[in-house]
């Protein structure tokens, strides 16, 4: 078989070649009489004295070569010769839709202005510190194709001396001397226009949060000095341009600030009636929209301040995130006051506030598909009322209906579920029952919640289950996303339990202890740090970690009791890690690399992490080599003998997974990937056997305690898999279809684990995944 597999490879690559060779030379007769198709430009660099960074400066360079030549995929000019043919008479529909989607017109050496790139490169080099360096172009030949090598010799650059601040006695150039205390312009540097862009553009965002509103960064001027003794030296002076207006150098201050909490765009109203007064901001509104108590907090800067372009930016976004605006307008008006005897002018700050519809019904048809493998129809309706007590809380009632079967869960394909749910969401833009606190980026916010959800799965159970919890969201920053709740109540019944799935629980008692954990209260916290979110990052990473402790707390209150409202109640601590690494290149083109890792630990009234607590491993958004929840724990495979399904057996409290996968462009929104999965879920904690068990269980419980404990070789316990995909990414929404083959089967004999992708394995060689979104 592999024989056979390495023939195939060698044909294909010889097929590819001789293509390659053919349509290269099929473009070759297309080429008119005089002219040359461009095949693009190089640049060979040699340097006088070493110098710093050359590979920035050779990056620059390579920016500025202008036209890029026609692109070749495995060496053939695919979009410029269907180009070709379809300037023939009757090129065909192929042909014709060929051209459509991937022709391109040809660059020819005549569109290359070799002398005009030299120009830019030297003014580049200029701009670097390398003055009087020298650039030579040639072509390079090779009959009707040809290419230009640019010789650059680089002089030794210039470096700095001394820098200062030329100065007088206005008290703008004292701002300015202080700033330059953290500049990125040193002694030694070499001479670059760049960082003195940067340097003006950093004094004037500093000049802005210190009141000058009216500053502009090209007030600034920088003079550069190279008539000096030392060779290869320059001195550098910062100043003001001589004719820079006398608004642009006084600080302002805030001397006033009316807010329009109830603004019409469509009407430009804001003569409502008098307003109130909120310490010291004045509110106008129609109809008391928002309480003047409830929005005041959000606003960052007050009467009396100096002006600050960042707080001011801080306070347009806390008003956005408080969720009941649609826009927002800060608008800073200056006063005919320029001249006081402070030498400080004044503002006026004018915010309006256009809210966004108060009530709204959403409906939505679903076809949905979860991690378990199951699939079908859903509809869900939700309800919103915003500002609902007029201090921007949102209240959220929705509801919920869906039929599953699940199609991808080897013996327990066809096995339908039905599920129902009711969930209210209470939403309040500020820390209750705190007092209101001023986060500079985002509003924190209280979220209550109260939800209940049917679920029954006909074969086998009816589970119903409340929950209610109690916390607090917030963002620390751009990237770092925080949530608390300090209360979470899970209740979960599991009813009308069939005599199909009594015949797992009794074989599996450890199953049977993981249901009858009825009573969850305890605290969560989640953490985020997301740089995905900054889209000109080419290496984002993204961390997450979640900690889910049921807390003693019940113990205590109920004198040491096990039980609470009858219930036994659940004790256990689960931490969970998840990191990615985005490598970003070309055109949505990227390699990342994940790792996570969970770990839950039962302590007290628990033997084993409840159901719905412990984790699994197998399935889109895992190891996609592997059915849906169908790895470990460790080497362990559970048996069918009663009927029974495997989707119920194969969990454990510890779950480590790796992935890597590569992603690239197909076609308009169609893209691919390749990919690698690896990981498993194990046991660390002992089973407990009981002494009326009956020879069967007690049987399956001493395999899965020896086959599924996590030990020293763990590592030869990874499912592993390799597979492809295809996904339709249309605006961040994604249907995604992944083919994957085992590599490693865990469950197998340890001689028998590994196999070749795709080949051997027989009927299990292949798993489709269907699923929304990207796995990670």
């Amino acid at each position: 078989m592999q024989s056979f597999t390495i023939k195939r490879i060698i044909t294909f690559t010889f097929v590819l070649l001789t293509l390659g060779g053919v349509i290269s030379c099929s473009v070759n007769r297309f080429i008119p009489e005089g002219e040359s198709l461009y095949t693009g430009s190089e640049i060979e660099m040699t340097s006088e004295e070493k110098a710093k960074d050359l590979k920035d400066v050779e990056n620059e360079l390579n920016a500025l070569l202008g036209v890029q030549p026609n692109s070749k995929t495995l060496g053939m000019y695919l979009g410029l010769y269907y180009h070709y043919k379809a300037q023939n008479e009757k090129p065909g529909f192929i042909t014709k839709w060929l051209n459509k989607k991937i022709g391109e017109e040809p660059i020819y050496l005549s569109n290359i202005n070799p002398e005009r790139v030299e120009e830019l490169l030297l003014n580049r080099l200029d701009n670097r510190g390398f003055f009087y360096s020298k650039v030579q172009s040639s072509i390079d030949s090779v009959k009707k194709f040809k290419g230009i090598t640019y010789d650059i010799t680089l002089t030794e650059p210039y470096l700095l001396e001394n820098f200062q601040l030329r100065k007088d006695s206005l008290p703008i150039y004292d701002e300015i001397q202080e700033l330059l205390a953290e500049t990125e312009i040193k002694r030694g540097n070499r001479f670059d226009l760049n960082v003195m862009k940067f340097e003006r553009e950093r004094i004037d965002r500093e000049l802005k949060q210190r009141g000058y509103y009216n500053f502009n960064p090209d007030f600034l001027i920088f003079e550069a000095d190279t008539n000096r003794y030392d060779n290869r030296k320059f001195d550098l002076v910062l100043r003001l341009k001589n004719q820079t207006p006398k608004k642009s150098i006084v600080p302002y201050e805030i001397d006033s600030i009316t807010v329009y909490p109830n603004y019409s765009i469509e009407n430009d109203s804001t003569d409502f009636r008098d307003g109130v007064t909120e310490n010291g901001i004045h509110f106008i509104q129609k109809n008391d929209y928002f309480r003047p108590d409830r929005l005041e907090p959000y606003i960052l800067f007050g009467k009396g301040q100096k002006y600050n372009a960042e707080t001011a930016r801080l306070t347009s976004n806390r008003l956005s995130a408080i969720g009941s605006y649609k826009f927002v307008n800060i608008r800073f008006n200056e006063k005919d006051s320029l001249n006081t005897a402070d030498g400080i002018a004044a503002l006026d700050a004018d915010i309006y506030l256009s809210p966004l519809t108060k009530r709204s019904v959403r409906a939505e048809l679903q076809a949905v598909t979860k991690s378990n493998g199951f699939a079908g129809p859903g509809i869900s309706l939700t309800y919103s009322n915003r500002n609902l007590f007029r201090g921007g809380e949102t209240l959220s009632l929705s509801g919920n209906f869906a039929y599953a079967t699940q199609i991808s869960g080897g013996t327990n394909a066809g096995l339908s579920t039905l599920s129902a749910g009711l969930k209210a969401d209470l939403i309040l833009p500020r820390l209750v029952p705190f007092s209101p606190s001023r986060f500079r980026y985002a509003v924190p916010k209280t979220k209550i919640s109260l939800g209940g959800d049917l679920l029954d799965r006909g074969k086998l159970y009816t589970l119903n289950s409340v929950n209610v919890s109690f916390g607090y969201t917030w963002n620390a920053n751009k990237y770092v996303f925080h949530e608390l709740n300090p209360i979470s109540v899970n209740y979960v019944n599991l009813l009308n339990s069939t005599e199909a799935f009594e015949a797992i629980l009794d074989q599996n008692p450890f199953l049977r202890q993981s249901f009858e954990q009825q009573f969850i209260a305890g605290l969560t916290y989640s953490f985020a740090y997301n740089e995905l979110v900054d889209k000109d990052k080419t290496h984002p990473i993204y961390l997450a970690t979640s900690l889910d402790v049921a807390v003693n707390t019940l113990n205590l209150l109920n004198g040491g009791k096990e039980t609470a409202f009858g219930l036994e109640y659940a004790q256990y601590a689960k931490l969970d890690l998840d990191f990615r690494y985005y490598l970003k290149w070309g055109k949505e083109q990227a390699l990342i690399t994940r790792l996570y890792g969970g770990w839950g630990i039962p302590y007290g009234n628990s033997s084993t992490l409840p159901f719905v607590k412990q984790f699994f491993s197998g399935g889109p958004y895992s190891v996609r080599a592997f059915q849906i929840r169908s790895l470990g724990p460790g080497s362990f495979s559970s048996t069918d003998d009663v009927g029974s399904s495997s989707f119920f057996d194969q969990s454990g409290n510890l779950r480590l997974e790796a992935n890597l996968e590569y992603r690239f462009p197909i076609w308009s929104y169609l893209k691919g990937a390749v990919f690698a999965d690896a990981g498993n879920v194990w046991l660390t904690n002992e089973i407990e056997l009981s002494p009326d068990e009956s020879e069967e269980s007690r049987a399956f419980n001493e395999e899965l305690s020896e086959k599924g404990r996590f030990g020293s070789d763990w590592a030869s316990e990874l499912g592993v898999g390799v597979g492809l995909g295809l996904r339709v990414d249309v605006q961040s929404f994604v249907i995604r279809l992944d083919v994957a083959s085992p590599w490693r089967v865990p469950y197998l004999p340890d001689s028998e684990r590994s196999r070749v992708p795709f080949f051997d394995g027989g009927d299990t060689n292949l798993t489709f995944n269907f699923a929304i979104g990207y796995p990670f």
